[in-house]
């Protein structure tokens, strides 16, 4: 499967793979599930030449990733919360720096 722009994304799709740069990084957070685990999570901006997205960073990932880091993303799926898009690499995605 080839990248897919981030201009192209849309909610609800999954199996994606897309490939940009960090242009943002806020500090973690923690949060407790609904499961009552408490885990980091941080928000990143993630961009390409088409555009930009949020992107959730969970647990170790948070650690690997920095501002002006190229990445790509595989297996990521695109939800929409508070009316903006964001992507997701989830259990069985993967993040690999290019």
């Amino acid at each position: 499967m080839a990248d897919v722009k981030i201009s192209e994304l849309r909610p609800g799709v999954s199996n994606v793979i897309v490939s940009g740069e960090v242009i943002a990084k806020e500090e973690p957070r923690e949060v407790v599930t609904k499961y009552g685990k408490k885990l980091r999570v941080a928000d990143a901006i993630l961009r390409d030449d088409s555009g930009e997205i949020k992107l959730s960073l969970w647990e170790d990932d948070i650690d690997k990733l920095n501002v002006g880091d190229k990445i790509s993303i595989e297996n990521g799926w695109i939800t929409e919360f508070k009316g903006n898009m964001q992507i997701s690499i989830g259990k069985n995605g993967k993040l690999t720096m290019q």
